[in-house]
């Protein structure tokens, strides 16, 4: 925790971005009934029956300080779809940067030896040192600010049926757009000193010894 905490009290670097990264599963539903659309004075009917039309995973990498984000959606979420997203991060979003401060949930799939699943050995090792990874603890995913992303998408653009990969992909990207345009930041009040005193019971206790 402590860790995550001062990464996150880090000045901005624009050469050494801190960058945070989660993925959510999500339900593919259709409608069973076509909905009624909308008139004046009266919104949009839509049957409480549905049809799961399957599952996919959402990826998102959001840099809190500059306001940006990038959203992907994938059929499934395993250690190589992982893989090709971190080579996207660096070689795309952070081409030129110095080191990616990459923060994320210690998932089994987010590990380097998942790019050496899918890339040459000397592919993973070039993008691995492009990288300084920082895992939030077991039971502390909330450490994650990506989640905080997660939760504004899931309100804004995720509250209603999506049926197909395709349309989800046309969705997420206005909505990336869209925030990224307005420079949406995430302002994380949450600093170290305010664990020690707040969690104060997770701390080991020491008993003071008097002279």
């Amino acid at each position: 925790m402590e860790d995550i905490l001062e990464v996150y009290e880090t000045p901005y670097n624009p050469m050494r971005p801190v960058v945070c990264m989660d993925e959510k599963p999500y339900q593919l539903l259709g409608d069973e009934r076509k909905p009624l659309p909308m008139r004046p004075g009266a919104s949009q009917k839509i049957d409480s029956e549905y049809v799961r039309e399957g599952t996919c995973s959402i990826f998102v990498f959001t840099e809190p300080l500059s306001g940006t984000r990038h959203v992907s959606v994938r059929e499934r979420r395993t250690a190589a779809d992982w893989a090709e997203e971190i080579k996207y991060l660096v070689d795309v979003m952070y081409p030129d940067m110095d080191k990616i401060v990459l923060v994320m949930d210690n998932l089994n799939t987010h590990r380097p030896a998942s790019l050496y699943k899918v890339f040459a050995p000397q592919e993973a090792r070039r993008i691995i040192k492009r990288l300084e990874l920082h895992y939030t603890p077991k039971h502390g995913s909330w450490l994650n600010i990506a989640e905080i992303e997660l939760n504004v998408m899931t309100r804004q653009c995720l509250s209603r049926r999506i049926d197909t990969i395709s349309r989800l992909k046309e969705e997420l990207q206005c909505w990336k757009n869209e925030r990224n345009q307005k420079v949406s930041r995430v302002n994380w009040h949450f600093r170290l000193d305010n664990a020690r005193i707040k969690l104060i019971s997770l701390y080991p206790k020491f008993e003071i010894q008097q002279q």
